[in-house]
């Protein structure tokens, strides 16, 4: 074989791999949820868009009727028979999720009237948002953890726009979220409670909270941190740094917490950082704040 000709059947081949995953990953600075895809959504996606007007007005009802929650509509996207319509509460309790409008793809319609959501994830969403107002300075120390961590220019995470565009998976920051497990006896009272009056004081829903009934292993606080340069790997040193971090700090919220830093990169598509050259630490080793 012509060593050439075979030179440049690699070089090509490497470009190809080099266009191929420049095409599916995106620098997480820049991911706005562009180009986020849900599978045989290309027909219903149409459809979505051609009814948007109405989609915003039955989901903001929706949420508002079962949910007695006010959201706001950041993204529609469309999937098999139907579109994901992805939201974000307005106000407190603060959360994002999402709910599915059923598409009549043959007669090229939406049928408003049976749109749904996945009652646990939104109860999941809301009772995390709950959590986040009811021991709000305690969350504040670990935004400031963060925040302090970012400024020091190694690490970064999720732009607030891929937030409100995929997002949807309750409370969420650019560096972590929140996660209730349906066993998190000692949050439903305030749950209840802000369904019966959303205008609730914060007072008054701290009070509802059953704390003789908690558990660190019911409420999942999942960290997820992006290398800020986009030549570099996951840094074991600055990994090491935030699980001994984690570990040390003394005020921040009590609960389950899951570490991931992954490179600069992320998925288009599925708006996934994790790859394999990811560092974790997670469960069943998760770090147990009582």
């Amino acid at each position: 074989m012509n060593s050439t000709n075979n030179n440049q059947e690699i070089k090509e081949a490497k470009e190809t791999q080099t266009s191929a995953s420049n095409d599916t990953f995106i620098s997480v600075q820049e991911y706005t949820g562009e180009g986020y895809f849900l599978a045989i959504g290309e027909e219903t996606d149409k459809i979505a868009e051609a009814n948007k007007a109405q989609i915003d007005e039955a989901t903001k009802k929706f949420f508002q009727e079962k949910y007695k929650t006010e959201v706001k509509v950041h993204n529609v996207v469309g999937a098999e028979d139907g579109a994901t319509v992805f939201v974000e509460s307005v106000g407190e309790p603060h959360f994002y999720t999402y709910a599915v409008v059923p598409i009549i793809e043959k007669e090229n319609k939406i049928d408003i009237d049976k749109i749904w959501a996945d009652d646990f994830q939104v109860q999941n969403a809301i009772k995390g948002g709950l959590y986040h107002m009811i021991f709000k300075e305690e969350f504040q120390q670990l935004d400031k953890y963060f925040d302090s961590l970012a400024a020091e220019g190694e690490i970064t995470g999720k732009t607030k726009e891929a937030l409100q565009n995929v997002g949807g998976y309750g409370f969420m920051t650019p560096y972590y979220l929140i996660s209730t497990s349906k066993n998190d006896e000692s949050i439903i009272p305030v749950y209840k409670l802000y369904l019966s009056n959303p205008k609730e004081s914060v007072e008054k829903l701290k009070v509802a909270f059953d704390e003789s009934k908690f558990s660190a292993e019911n409420l999942t606080i999942g960290i997820q941190l992006f290398m800020k340069d986009k030549d570099a790997k996951p840094s074991e040193k600055i990994f090491n740094q935030v699980v001994k971090d984690v570990e040390e700090m003394k005020n921040i919220p009590r609960g389950s917490y899951g570490i991931v830093l992954n490179d600069n990169y992320i998925h288009r598509e599925t708006s996934e950082g994790f790859k394999e050259s990811s560092l974790e630490r997670d469960y069943p080793d998760s770090i147990v704040k009582e």
